[in-house]
């Protein structure tokens, strides 16, 4: 049984007249009754009553009858399904992130990809760290990322949607409070809150990186799973922490503050990231509302 022998069937059927069915699905009329009599072989049974006059259906052809709307109607839908996953109106982004700094991002963005696309999903990933987030974008496991990294990997196509300074932060009272601004060297006697080696915060590598660059080895008492986590910490008396202030900013925790560094003069930069040459056209709507959602900010000479 075929597509096209149904639809002759249903034709006839609700014409009740070859002539006029032959008409309506653009076929000579012998063809149309070629058709219908190869059906009845198929299926062992005659679905019309034939006269001169008159043509009426069977018993097996009032039988048929439910069961050939309903393959026809899948099938549409399946091709409008295809015909809009195509267009990029239907379908499924898969998208990373982590950190306090990239939720009002998210947020963002999801909104927007609701209202202009309701038929794509943005399936969303936290506490994906940017060495995790890249690894799981160039793998296929996720479709897009926020990331931050010094060197820019290869098949990842990128653009840049926050500029952030490093700063420190530390309980009130600290004798670092009110300083401004100050060297990671002069916390080289300090204990520390930090984001987890594993699987990958790019905020820690870069506060280990500026501590090495400082000529000390900093003095880990703690690791928090979060910014959250470790505002709270900090403000608790358990230690400082090296962050983006971006992050803190979207933190909300009484008892710290907030101290720029002299490594935070040079800014670094969240990104949205994805593979290149990525066919998904799902993929492709989500980035253009994300121009909308996350427009690239003012950027220094040179950045990229």
């Amino acid at each position: 049984m075929e597509l096209h022998q149904l639809e002759a069937f249903l034709a006839v059927a609700e014409e009740l007249h070859f002539g006029r069915a032959a008409d309506r699905l653009h076929i000579a009329q012998p063809a149309l009754s070629r058709t219908i009599k190869q059906l009845e072989r198929e299926l062992g049974a005659p679905l019309f009553a034939r006269t001169t006059r008159s043509v009426h259906l069977t018993g097996a052809g009032e039988a048929l009858l439910d069961p050939a709307r309903q393959v026809l109607e899948g099938c549409l839908i399946a091709r409008r399904a295809v015909r809009a996953a195509g267009r990029g109106e239907t379908g499924r982004v898969r998208m990373g992130f982590a950190g306090p700094s990239s939720h009002l991002l998210v947020g963002r963005l999801g909104r927007l990809v609701r209202e202009r696309h309701p038929g794509i999903e943005l399936s969303l990933r936290s506490t994906t760290y940017a060495h995790e987030g890249l690894r799981m974008v160039i793998d296929g496991t996720l479709d897009l990322a926020i990331v931050r990294w010094t060197v820019e990997p290869a098949g990842i196509a990128h653009r840049i949607v926050t500029v952030e300074h490093y700063v420190l932060v530390v309980p009130n009272g600290h004798r670092l409070a009110g300083r401004e601004p100050v060297s990671l060297a002069d916390c080289r006697d300090e204990q520390f809150v930090a984001l987890p080696a594993d699987p990958g915060s790019s905020v820690r590598d870069a506060f280990i990186r500026a501590a090495h660059d400082a000529d000390f080895t900093p003095d880990i008492v703690q690791t928090a799973p979060d910014s959250w986590t470790a505002m709270a910490l900090v403000a608790a008396g358990v230690g400082i922490t090296f962050s983006v202030d971006v992050a803190v900013g979207n933190v909300v925790q009484a008892g710290i503050t907030v101290v720029p560094l002299e490594e935070g003069r040079t800014p670094t930069y969240s990104r949205l990231a994805w593979r290149k040459g990525d066919p998904n056209p799902a993929l492709r709507a989500v980035l253009r509302a994300s121009e909308e959602a996350l427009p690239t900010p003012f950027l220094p000479e040179g950045a990229r």
